[in-house]
């Protein structure tokens, strides 16, 4: 999608990358996928640009955490009364709300899996400005034990709802006044993100994944390698895509996918 990107609330509008060492991670992520970032604000936050847009963020991770984490972050019009929503729907607060600069405020919460995602905020909440384009973000998915609560739960306080793809075990977020995939032939138009159920006990966590497309799978993730990341799923086929799962060298983890025409 290389038009202008507009949200409605509601809709995911933004990733970041909380890192131990944000320096490090800059190098790593502007090598892997041609990334230029704005210099750092004062409280150390870079922005990613690809083409002179922005695309992603880089920030200080909280003492609590000891590796890279990628979050998915959703626009809303009134932050209080979304911190409301998630307590009465069941999830929890973790931070915030913060203000931020530019009367932008944040928040961090846990849906009721356990799952974090934040929200943006105020007077101009950061938001992508490409999408699906090669080194761009492509879009989030959440990965959770118990996909019927986790379709209340976003409903209730998002307006989303959830539809499962026949035969796939793979949900399709959608909100109405949505294009975000309008640019995507394999996808309603409304479609803002992905789910997938994760058997309780596999060891992965309920989360968020964040996916950026590439225009070759293999290529990045050779590229992983030499940059000191690590492949925590190798270049696999998927119908549609050609996906794989990496982690940066300080453990971050992120997918990647290559669209292929049938």
């Amino acid at each position: 999608m290389t038009d202008a990107v507009s949200y409605p609330w509601g809709e995911p509008c933004w990733v970041d990358s909380l890192q131990p060492d944000p320096e490090a991670a800059v190098a790593f992520y502007g090598s892997l996928f041609g990334w230029e970032f704005d210099d750092p604000t004062a409280h150390g936050y870079r922005v990613a640009r690809l083409g002179g847009r922005r695309v992603a963020g880089v920030g200080q991770a909280p003492p609590m955490l000891d590796r890279g984490a990628w979050a998915t972050y959703f626009l809303v019009d009134d932050l209080d009364r979304t911190v409301g929503l998630v307590d009465e729907a069941g999830g929890t607060l973790l931070v915030g709300p913060a203000e931020g600069s530019d009367g932008e405020r944040t928040a961090l919460f846990d849906d009721p899996s356990g799952a974090p995602f934040g929200v943006r905020g105020g007077s101009t909440p950061l938001s992508a400005e490409i999408l699906d384009a090669p080194g761009a973000w492509q879009m989030s998915a959440l990965h959770t034990p118990d996909l019927a609560a986790a379709g209340k739960f976003y409903a209730a306080v998002f307006g989303w709802r959830l539809e499962m793809a026949p035969g796939s075990g793979v949900g399709l977020w959608r909100l109405a006044g949505s294009t975000r995939r309008a640019a995507h032939p394999t996808m309603p138009d409304d479609v803002i993100a992905v789910a997938t159920g994760a058997e309780p006990g596999s060891g992965v966590p309920p989360h968020w994944a964040v996916n950026v497309q590439v225009a070759d799978t293999d290529a990045v993730a050779r590229r992983v390698v030499e940059l000191g990341g690590s492949l925590l799923m190798p270049p696999t086929d998927a119908p549609g895509f050609r996906n794989a799962v990496l982690a940066d060298p300080s453990g971050g983890v992120l997918a990647i996918s290559q669209f292929v025409e049938a």
